[in-house]
């Protein structure tokens, strides 16, 4: 009777490894949304865990620190619940109803331009109502996307509930689901996945920092701008710029949009003054986080280059819609936190 040899055993638990492998990738591309509201709450685990380490390092239990945590979160949800969501609802249904006729007047601007100058390229230049109707399909595509668990059987307000408990879970005692992951890995590598888990938090506190202050300080910025410009319903669009600038770059393209159709309905002057206060805005947003007095604040030890941003959102906007849109960024911190350390530390820096 002959037995197998040590490297038909070897062989066969590579295999059987690899097999491993190719169906736990499967099974995670089946299950993406519900991965991707996983990643969703680990952010904001992330997010409310940074409070917490404030609390602690002023000699406040971890306990009753997350206690407090949560009870200031309820609490801010209250408010925004309760006061700030019925204001911006009111006026950005008015905002909804402006936006489009300050592109319609923009439209009629242009047209007269260009018919003092050659009456021929009206009829070429295409319309508003043209573009808007083209993009329309390709906005509620990507809407329509990643969006998918939100609207399944279980509806908006269970899904938002689910991924509130997620968060708090994680928050109250994230070291067993940290366990359970390590040991998806072989026994050997172990060790390294809990150091590149360590990166990835650290990379993405750092992240959530500098965010964080970003957004607070555009929002007050384009609030008090656009309130000495004149601007209508400034409140609404100050609110709605700090939300996007959650989106680096196409973020705040995207918040120069409303004020500036608003503006067209307005002065001549003024849509000109809105361009230059969200340029101001931004460039003085910058300033402050390339401050060495912010640099605590603002550094991450994932540095991304702003063309790598651009591809990474138009790859998982395009992958996850919306929600990987507004998680582009995290998603490439932690992404090349997990190449550099595995694919280049690991395999290529030590292949010979």
């Amino acid at each position: 009777m002959t037995f197998p040899s040590n490297d038909t055993k070897s062989n066969f638990g590579k295999w059987i490894g690899f097999a491993i492998i190719v169906i736990c990738l499967y099974v995670a591309w089946q299950i993406q949304q519900i991965l991707l509201v996983l990643f969703m709450a680990i952010v904001l685990a992330n997010a409310l865990d940074i409070l917490v380490e404030t609390m602690r390092r002023r000699g406040i239990k971890r306990g009753i620190a997350i206690l407090l945590t949560i009870v200031l979160l309820l609490i801010s949800l209250v408010a925004i619940v309760s006061i700030i969501i019925p204001s911006f609802i009111g006026q950005f249904q008015q905002l909804v109803n402006l936006v489009p006729r300050g592109f319609n007047q923009l439209s009629i601007n242009i047209n007269q331009l260009i018919t003092r100058l050659d009456p021929s390229l009206v009829a070429v230049l295409p319309r508003v109502e043209q573009l808007i109707a083209q993009l329309q399909p390709i906005l509620q595509q990507i809407a329509s996307r990643g969006l998918n668990i939100f609207y399944s059987s279980l509806g908006t307000l269970l899904s938002s509930v689910l991924l509130l408990a997620l968060t708090l879970m994680l928050l109250a005692n994230p070291t067993p689901y940290r366990q359970c992951l390590v040991r998806l890995f072989p026994a050997f590598y172990r060790s390294r996945v809990d150091e590149i888990l360590k990166m990835c938090t650290q990379g993405l506190r750092g992240w959530l920092k500098e965010i964080t202050f970003d957004m607070s300080l555009m929002t007050i910025l384009s609030l008090i701008g656009l309130t000495i410009l004149g601007i209508p319903l400034a409140f609404t669009q100050a609110i709605l710029t700090g939300f996007l600038t959650f989106i680096p770059n196409i973020g705040i393209a995207l918040s120069v949009i409303p004020p500036f159709a608003i503006a067209l309905l307005e002065e001549p002057w003024k849509p000109p003054a809105v361009l230059l206060l969200y340029f101001y805005c931004y460039f003085a947003t910058q300033k402050l986080d390339d401050n060495p007095r912010f640099s605590k604040l603002s550094t991450y030890p994932a540095v991304l280059l702003p063309g790598f941003v651009l591809l990474g959102q138009l790859f998982f906007g395009t992958l996850f819609g919306i929600l990987g849109l507004f998680l582009a960024v995290p998603l490439l911190i932690v992404s090349q936190i997990w190449l550099k350390e595995v694919l280049i530390k690991d395999i290529l820096n030590k292949w010979e």
